[in-house]
């Protein structure tokens, strides 16, 4: 009987746990922004996801967290009858990839090798959230009357980035290589540099155009001038703590004068001013 007894609570706990989870995300909507004829953004909550619907189908770009999928599925009903066919991911973080078991079920996911050995290496994540299709420096995609060139960049924000770009630079997705008016989040240990970060972004500003509505992994839509800007404070971190090396300042030291006034302003609750010192000085100091 007590046998029994603990093995009904450790299910009411675990059922109270997914529960919880769940609540987190009962009043989230799923809102989509039509960016083209073909081509949407849908906000809720982890990344951003980039839609492209027409007649040969549906295609996503990253699929938020898990227990969303079917709102996302439900937000896609509403533009157009049918499932994805296709997936990329745009790199590993749960965010971004939680709706893959979900939607593997009628669609194909690709991503970056590294994405599929990070996933793998993750014994949470079942064997059907793989992506199925990998590639090296990227792949392109011929869909809906248009070509969708989804490029591999260095380590960035992970060591598996992808940024999508529409051949006729209408929009590109940047998954969380753009955190729009905050700082990003650089994964050092999913083999993320803030260099390689900083250099991404300035490689994408050189293939966009001004009209060119770029799709960041966070926030609101935004154009090449947002994407500029993000850059430049980027520049300006990397510049000041570069400084401070030299200068052989402590860590502690760092964070009790602060960033310059023209950065705080980016720090927010998730990557805070000094959670961004301490990324730029663990990567910076090597």
């Amino acid at each position: 009987m007590k046998h029994i007894a603990t093995v009904s609570a450790a299910i009411a706990l675990l059922f109270s746990i997914n529960t919880h989870a769940d609540d987190r995300f009962k009043d989230i909507k799923i809102v989509p922004q039509k960016l083209t004829h073909s081509t949407y953004m849908f906000t809720g909550a982890g990344g951003n996801i980039g839609v492209s619907a027409g007649e040969d189908g549906i295609l996503i770009i990253d699929d938020q967290f898990a227990p969303l999928a079917d709102k996302i599925e439900k937000a896609l009903s509403e533009i157009q009858v049918g499932e994805p066919k296709y997936i990329i991911n745009t790199h590993y973080h749960g965010d971004h990839t939680g709706g893959n078991e979900h939607f593997s079920q009628s669609g194909t996911i690709m991503a970056h090798h590294n994405v599929l050995k990070r996933l793998q290496s993750n014994p949470k994540v079942d064997q059907k959230a793989l992506p199925v299709i990998t590639y090296d420096d990227g792949i392109s995609i011929h869909f809906n009357g248009t070509t969708m060139n989804v490029v591999h960049l260095k380590p960035g924000h992970t060591d598996g980035d992808s940024v999508v770009y529409w051949s006729d630079d209408s929009v590109v997705h940047m998954g969380d290589l753009f955190f729009k008016d905050h700082f990003p989040y650089v994964d050092l240990k999913g083999g993320g540099s803030v260099i390689g970060y900083r250099d991404n972004v300035a490689a994408v500003l050189k293939r966009i155009n001004k009209d060119t509505k770029v799709i960041p992994g966070h926030g609101t839509l935004a154009a090449k001038d947002d994407l500029m800007k993000f850059k430049i404070m980027l520049d300006d971190s990397i510049n000041w703590m570069q400084q401070q090396l030299v200068q052989e300042h402590s860590l502690e030291k760092m964070k009790k004068q602060g960033l310059p006034a023209s950065l705080q302003a980016w720090s927010w609750s998730f990557i805070t001013e000094d959670k961004w010192i301490e990324t730029l000085y663990y990567d910076l100091k090597k």
